[in-house]
């Protein structure tokens, strides 16, 4: 295998391994995948792997990410989810929980130490790509194992977590929920409040994603840095649907110098993908509750395909579509605030087509440069626009 650094070297002479090409769009796009840091603000990898075990350094029959895919499809910095369920706020192991999804991250880079690397900052980031490895920067999503001690958001600090969603399906301790009807705090709680100026403190980016929308606007009040929706759409195309991000949210994050990261779910993409899985995920927990069971990945495998059989198929979106999000927030607020956020491994059997795994970064590229997105352009939205969040968020702590 040659090197990114080496292949990036040889396309700067106009070069490829073989000598000079003339090149085709899906030739560029290839370069600039393989020249450029690819980050992705959102991959559910360690939950993934905490219900079934593999070794992602190797093909794996399941899931969206593997070493070989990540590979090809350039991947250099994808952010870990330390994926918290709010089952968890209840039995009160949210904690333990997040200990034990970090250890298997750094389980995997032990067993792999030519192919992964543990990345705490943007300069890990970059050495990794210069020695021609895969970054596992960590995410926490859900605040939930903070418990209420700042104590805890020191500890995960010291673990690695880089980004925490303060909140997911449920309200918490520090924040309401997109998801939830039930708003106990209107927004951020006080402790949220707490919680978000200790995160300035300390160097952790703040993930809007799943918050409620007045605690969306509660934490650009708050924070003293730019913020990241790691894994959120456009709500223009999903209309009602608070998961996405709302315009005026898009904008007020941009004036932040925030960054909004596209998820390629179908549901989080088209109006149709939205209502279908939206009305199979209401029938799915209906489902659990009526019959006391616990959810498994398997039962909801087996639940959709019964699902599929009475009310038609999963109306999956395309590639196109995701595109349309990129283009949307790049007309509301400009190239430098929005990125990659695919939720692979974590949106099930909804991404698009021509977008189904880790391999396809090179297909997103070439989407966006036959819509006429220039090379600057896309390298912002590959990594630029997120970088450039985190070097500030690292240089407010080290203030």
């Amino acid at each position: 295998m040659i090197p990114k650094r080496i292949v990036a070297g040889l396309a700067a002479l106009g070069l490829t391994a073989c000598g000079p090409v003339s090149e085709s769009l899906d030739d560029q796009a290839d370069r600039i995948a393989r020249e450029t840091i690819i980050a992705d603000g959102h991959i559910d990898v360690p939950y993934r792997l905490y219900s079934k075990w593999a070794d992602v350094g190797q093909a794996t029959e399941d899931g969206d990410f593997d070493y070989p895919r990540a590979l090809a499809g350039g991947l250099d910095a994808p952010f870990m989810s330390i994926y918290v369920p709010a089952t968890h706020q209840v039995t009160g192991s949210a904690k333990e929980l997040a200990d034990e999804l970090i250890d298997m991250v750094e389980r995997i880079a032990r067993a792999h130490p030519d192919k992964f690397a543990l990345a705490r900052s943007v300069a890990d980031v970059e050495a990794a790509f210069a020695a021609g490895k895969i970054a596992l920067p960590l995410g926490m999503e859900n605040g939930a194992p903070i418990e209420g001690d700042l104590a805890n958001l020191v500890h995960f600090h010291m673990r690695g977590i880089r980004y925490i969603t303060l909140t997911h399906g449920k309200a918490n301790h520090i924040s309401d929920s997109s998801y939830d009807m039930n708003r106990p705090w209107g927004g951020l709680s006080p402790f949220g409040r707490e919680v978000v100026r200790a995160m300035n403190d300390l160097g952790i980016m703040i993930d809007i994603s799943h918050l409620s929308d007045d605690a969306i606007r509660d934490v650009l009040e708050v924070s003293t840095t730019p913020v990241i929706a790691t894994h959120s759409s456009a709500r223009h195309f999903t209309p009602g649907w608070e998961r996405n991000l709302s315009d005026e949210l898009i904008v007020a994050a941009a004036e932040k110098g925030g960054v909004v990261m596209v998820n390629f779910g179908s549901t989080f993409l088209t109006p149709e993908a939205n209502v279908y899985g939206r009305a199979r995920s209401a029938a799915y927990d209906a489902h659990l509750w009526a019959e006391g069971l616990e959810g498994t990945s398997e039962l909801r495998r087996a639940f959709y395909a019964d699902y599929a059989a009475e009310h038609g198929a999963y109306p999956y979106a395309a590639l196109s579509d995701a595109l349309d999000h990129f283009d949307h927030v790049v007309k509301l607020v400009g190239i430098d605030h929005v990125g990659i956020g695919s939720d692979y491994d974590g949106v099930g059997d909804s991404l698009p087509d021509g977008l189904k795994d880790v391999s396809t970064y090179p297909a997103l590229i070439r989407g966006l440069l036959e819509r006429g997105y220039t090379e600057a352009d896309v390298k912002k939205i590959l990594s630029g626009n997120l970088l450039r969040v985190w070097r500030a968020v690292e240089a407010r702590a080290a203030d």
